[in-house]
């Protein structure tokens, strides 16, 4: 059965707090979301196989620990989670990276998909998909069985903030994908914005409205 890891890390939820207030500007918004996902990769990877190998010190032979495989891939879901790739990247910088473009529909609240383009060998890669919110869970269930659909196999989601209806929607239609989440907050209000969230994600990212 798959996780909900809430991180606890004093430095995640000091960050957090910082993009919650209405008066933090695009930039520093911008620098606080890619810190927090480098954070929370460094935690969402302590469970990557890893493997013995010899190498050659400048004193002596001896045997190490390396990741097994290697292959991994960093896969936003556009346009908030293109904010959390530079912060992952931080940390695994030979990950390839896929986007998948969905949006909201305003009325129905369900996502539409406009874009998907991903590594050729994703099936073989532990794949982390990332958006700052999980708020209903549409788009992000829908982006991951559009993963599934391309072969993909080990699949982790991480967002910075989630509602428990994100977290129910997303282990009831995937009940293998572990979620990372920075916090969990209270509830989804009438206009399916997490509270209290902290807004729209994508447009205090990118400065729009």
């Amino acid at each position: 059965m798959a996780r909900t890891v809430i991180m606890d890390h004093p430095l995640i939820q000091h960050k957090i707090g910082i993009i919650r207030k209405k008066d933090t500007s695009s930039k520093e918004f911008r620098e606080m979301i890619s810190e927090i996902a480098m954070l929370m990769c460094y935690e969402a990877t302590r469970e990557l196989p890893l493997t013995d190998v010899e190498i050659e010190t400048p004193i002596c032979k001896t045997t190490v620990k390396e990741l097994e495989g290697k292959k991994m891939a960093v896969v936003p879901i556009l346009r908030a989670g293109l904010g959390m790739v530079e912060g992952m990247l931080a940390m695994i910088p030979a990950a390839k990276i896929g986007h998948i473009g969905l949006y909201r529909d305003p009325e129905t609240l369900a996502p539409v998909e406009y874009y998907c383009k991903l590594p050729s060998d994703i099936a073989s890669r532990e794949v982390f998909v990332t958006d700052p919110m999980l708020a209903t869970g549409g788009s992000a269930t829908a982006a991951i069985t559009m993963l599934k659909e391309k072969g993909a196999k080990k699949i982790h989601f991480m967002c910075i903030i989630a509602s428990p209806e994100g977290i129910e929607k997303m282990h009831e239609v995937h009940p293998d994908v572990d979620v990372f989440v920075g916090a969990l907050d209270d509830h989804l209000n009438e206009h399916g914005y997490i509270v209290p969230g902290l807004g729209d994600a994508g447009d205090r990212i990118f400065g729009t409205k």
